[in-house]
């Protein structure tokens, strides 16, 4: 089957922003813009299309990732609104992971905000060139200026400013483009027939000093429009716009247009840059992976006829249907009956149906080729991060890898007939989210859910209720501790030996500890030589290890941040096996870690309050009483106050009541994992009284 549009014409981009920048919002009115809708959906009365969860439209947030294809001057584009709530920053971690570009969008009153930073940076890590909206033109206190020198400033970006607005505040009327020197005006309250005239007198001076700073920073990054510059020819608009849309893709510079979404003002120019600026799939570089078996390296290049390559980013339980997997399709093509292969489980998977997402809502295709998202249902093995290819030419794509949970409640079911629907409703939701965990204690049989924050697990819970109709108890969230040594242990010895008159078991291994670095987990090193234990069995005690670092010495919390070397042992030609070896290797370990200084950690939060300034000191004091260190004091605009803190999770159970009611209900905050650090003796003491 030849393609609707060709590959050049396809366009996968994220939206990505701080909570309450505007993402579903703006999203809506490209929806109605390019014609997929025919009425605006609003957050605000829940009839959003990217917002079709219940909770969502509640809580008037995004919480899943949605994905929509829509049209724009003979472009598809693939567009997924993702979550801006850091419970949920799994969901824009995948997202960057698959896609070829992102818009980030500003709140034009608050500039750069905390989530924006983060998500900046993990648009950075996976190499996404960005547009930027500063969006909210329309309120008090916005300022296009100053949001740009803060994506400066914190961002360490080139933000290049190719509009300039028209009016501000509840004067904001349009924009001016500086590429074609037009006025770009939106009468209408739906604003779908903006009108275009000459740039008004009284801005005249403005638009030139500001086209001639935009040709200087595009002529900056192409040597050809250098010399034009520097010898004063003029530049022509495709020239210009040619090397912007280089840049962007190099990322050199980031564009920055404004608007307001709401008052559906400056969301054509976007779908434009969309179109101009953005990368198609043969922009960005083919895509690598590893052999399954020779792990030697390989490219797979965005083209229909090179061997298929796709990648699993998300995984959708839907009531209907049953499983649906989200994929990016890297190289090459399937059709809906085919068989693929899963070389990472090492099983082949049959593509039921191929559909394509409108959020919610979907469309059977025949065909899905390079560069395109698309679901399938069907699949068995597979799951986020799971790569997808032919049985003959196998690859496996880098996996996602996700942060660790730093919140748990235990949960039990209400009644006995909940207990089976309990058990599959966890099983289904721990599929689709990869940051959500379930385990059982073993000491007290309960089960443990873990999650990024109370709201994360609150929406889970919520959603077991309504989508699985189980009814269950929830205890008070408790913080994900862990446990790590604080100095190297150079010999531990265990001798695990049973004699039970006939076969026996023996096991002996000789392992140094030392501490890790930072976020390393258990590192195990197999440093045998000549054969004191057999390769077999080492294995088995790396498994011991590990098996006993789920569970620590001081408090039962899971041990990290220890790197673990095997240097010597023995074993029985007779009576070892790998169960004496694995055993061998727990005990060995457990003794190791209880010589070796234990101490507990916690997790420690990146906190940012929000305040007028008559309400500081009171804010100040809170966060103190509360083991706080402050980082910082900023101005923000309004006579407000940004107070900048690290705290430890557990001191911000219960912060949102006291806050609200400490600045009469003019105080926010938001809150991010930042790094584990170790907890002081009089708190360990307390926490490991209390287990």
């Amino acid at each position: 089957m030849p393609r609707e549009y060709s590959l050049n014409h396809y366009r996968n981009i994220g939206i990505i922003a701080h909570i309450d920048a505007g993402k579903t919002t703006t999203t809506e009115r490209i929806l109605f813009y390019t014609g997929k809708t025919h009425r605006i959906g609003s957050v605000d009365d829940g009839t959003t299309v990217t917002d079709w969860m219940d909770q969502e439209r509640e809580r008037g947030i995004t919480i899943v990732s949605a994905a929509v294809s829509t049209l724009w001057k003979d472009h598809l584009i693939n567009i997924i609104d993702t979550p801006g709530h850091i419970d949920f920053t799994a969901e824009v971690q995948r997202s960057l992971r698959v896609l070829d570009g992102g818009i980030v969008i500003f709140d034009a009153v608050q500039g750069v905000e905390p989530q924006s930073e983060t998500v900046w940076r993990q648009a950075d890590r996976f190499g996404v060139p960005r547009i930027c909206f500063v969006n909210k033109m329309d309120r008090v206190g916005a300022s296009y200026q100053r949001t740009i020198e803060m994506i400066r400033d914190r961002l360490g970006a080139d933000p290049v400013a190719v509009q300039v607005p028209i009016g501000v505040e509840d004067s904001f009327e349009g924009v001016i483009d500086l590429m074609q020197e037009r006025a770009i005006i939106w009468m209408d309250n739906l604003g779908k027939e903006p009108r275009v005239e000459d740039v008004p007198e009284n801005l005249k001076e403005t638009v030139k000093k500001a086209r001639d700073r935009m040709i200087e920073q595009i002529a900056e990054t192409n040597d050809d429009l250098t010399v034009k510059y520097l010898e004063g020819e003029e530049i022509e608009v495709d020239e210009l716009k040619l090397a912007l849309r280089e840049a962007v893709i190099k990322r050199k510079l980031t564009p920055v247009f404004c608007g307001s979404s709401l008052k559906n003002k400056g969301v054509q120019p976007i779908l434009d840059a969309i179109v101009e600026y953005l990368p198609s799939p043969l922009d960005i570089p083919p895509v690598k992976g590893t052999h399954p078996v020779t792990g030697e390296i390989m490219e797979r290049p965005a083209d229909d006829s090179a061997p298929f390559s796709a990648l699993v980013f998300k995984i959708v339980t839907d009531p209907y249907v049953g499983r649906l997997a989200y994929l990016r399709i890297y190289s090459g093509k399937t059709t809906s009956g085919a068989f693929v292969y899963n070389p990472r489980k090492q099983k082949k998977e049959r593509v039921g149906r191929l559909i394509r997402m409108y959020a919610d809502h979907r469309e059977d295709i025949k065909e899905v080729g390079a560069g395109d998202i698309a679901a399938i249902l069907g699949l068995k093995f597979s799951f986020t991060g799971d790569t997808l290819c032919g049985a003959t030419n196998q690859i496996i794509l880098e996996n996602i890898s996700f942060p660790e949970p730093v919140i748990s409640v235990s949960i039990e079911p209400k009644t006995l007939a909940d207990q089976d629907k309990m058990t599959e409703a966890l099983r289904k939701l721990s599929d689709e989210d990869p940051t959500f965990r379930v385990r059982t204690d073993n000491e007290t049989g309960q089960m443990i859910i873990s999650g990024m924050g109370e709201l994360h697990l609150e929406v889970l819970v919520d959603r077991m209720l309504r989508e699985f109709r189980v009814q269950a108890r929830v205890g008070r969230p408790q913080v994900a501790y862990r446990e790590s040594i604080t100095r190297s242990v150079d010999k531990v010895e265990y001798r695990h030996v049973k004699q039970s008159g006939g076969r026996g078991q023996y096991g002996h291994v000789i392992l140094s500890l030392e501490p890790g670095e930072k976020g390393s987990g258990i590192l195990f090193e197999d440093d045998i030589t000549g054969g004191a234990i057999p390769k077999e069995y080492i294995k088995a005690v790396e498994k011991g290890v590990r098996s006993a670092g789920e569970a620590g010495v001081l408090a039962g919390y899971p041990v990290t941040d220890v790197k673990v070397r095997l240097f010597d042992g023995s074993y029985h030609e007779v009576d070892s096996n790998e169960m004496s070896f694995r055993l061998a290797g727990s005990m060995a370990f457990r003794k190791g870690v209880q010589q070796a200084g234990p101490v507990l950690q916690e997790p420690m939060m990146k906190v940012e309050v929000n305040v007028p300034e008559e309400f500081l000191g009171d804010v100040i004091g809170q966060l103190n009483a509360r083991r706080g260190e402050i980082t910082g004091i900023e101005m923000r605009p309004g006579n407000a106050k940004a107070v900048k803190a690290i705290v430890p999770l557990a001191e911000m159970f219960g912060y949102a009541t006291e806050l609200r009611s400490a600045t009469q209900g003019r105080g926010v905050f938001t809150m991010e994992f930042d790094h584990y650090a170790r907890v002081s003796q009089d708190v360990a003491r307390r926490i490991i009284m209390g287990k």
